[in-house]
């Protein structure tokens, strides 16, 4: 139920009871119960239901040079953090080393030197760089979570999931190898290290990550990233992973290509394309990638086939 007492339009949605002391808004309406207390001497108009409108409830309790780090930077930068978001989770915030940080409920507080990151805003939001986001967060990530973020802070695809929410700033192999030397030792930084090895470019899903990941598991050879298909010049196809000295491909297919039925005739397209051309073509789906026996089986089938 509205208060009979209207807010001044220059505190937003979310505010702090300082901000609203300074307009002149008594300590009474501020406690109404129409107003949300999403963090200590916070208020906003709505209770946060999502992580972005969680961040930004947050957002006039920060101090000058704090950051969000760790998992809520990696959420802020749309990386494919492993696990759903859930509104018991912290927002982790660090401030620089000569600062205490952040103490309240619902909020983790860390230290991070100012020079181990750079800083960026989204939605008016500091926030560490996309690469310290996954650092600062390795702590708690298995190799292979570690494989799919830095494959997704690699991609230079604009079409990888959540590239357009966020617009990741681009980073090249060799950067991410300077910048994890550069931080030394720090949680989870042997996993990273071997998470490294197997990152590569040009990878446009995390559900690529996810089948190389299984093909490697399974000691299979590595398949080539994002293979252009050319009879001399003219271009066939990019397939997800593909093996051109046995001219063998695998493709991922997401919901998306099940409910559009202009890329389903496009897939069936394609796929006569490259079989015209003899390519063994080797889809598959979530449900291959959740239990990849089979996949898998058909894969080493192929492979054999074409190796001797």
């Amino acid at each position: 139920m509205r208060h009979r007492i209207a807010l001044p339009p220059r505190l937003g949605e979310n505010f702090s009871v300082r901000q609203a002391a300074a307009l002149g808004v008594r300590r009474g309406r501020t406690d109404a119960a129409d107003l949300a207390r999403p963090f200590h001497g916070i208020r906003s108009v709505e209770a946060p239901q999502t992580f972005r409108a969680t961040v930004d409830c947050y957002l006039p309790r920060l101090r000058p040079h704090q950051r969000f780090v760790g998992r809520s930077a990696v959420r802020l930068w749309a990386l494919p953090y492993p696990d759903p978001w859930q509104p018991e989770e912290a927002l982790e915030i660090a401030a620089p080393q000569e600062q205490s940080p952040p103490r309240a409920a619902g909020v983790k507080g860390r230290h991070l030197g100012r020079s181990r990151a750079q800083t960026w805003f989204l939605r008016q939001a500091p926030v560490v760089d996309p690469v310290a986001a996954v650092l600062s967060s390795a702590g708690e990530l298995t190799v292979p979570h570690l494989v799919i973020l830095l494959d997704a802070i690699l991609t230079d695809c604009t079409n990888y999931p959540g590239m357009e929410e966020a617009g990741r700033p681009r980073c090249t192999l060799d950067e991410l190898e300077m910048r994890v030397a550069a931080w030394g030792r720090f949680p989870g930084s042997g996993r990273v290290r071997i998470a490294l090895r197997m990152t590569r470019e040009r990878v446009e899903s995390p559900k690529e990550t996810e089948t190389r990941l299984a093909i490697l598991d399974a000691g299979l050879p590595e398949p080539t990233v994002q293979f252009d298909v050319r009879a001399g010049e003219r271009f066939i196809a990019r397939v997800d992973l593909a093996y051109p000295q046995w001219r063998i491909a695998v493709e991922y297919e997401g919901d998306g290509h099940r409910r559009s039925k202009e890329q389903w005739r496009r897939d069936v397209a394609r796929q006569r394309d490259l079989e015209d051309r003899g390519w063994i073509v080797i889809r598959l789906t979530q449900h291959d990638l959740e239990d990849p026996a089979e996949f898998l089986a058909r894969l080493r089938r192929a492979i054999a086939s074409r190796a001797t």
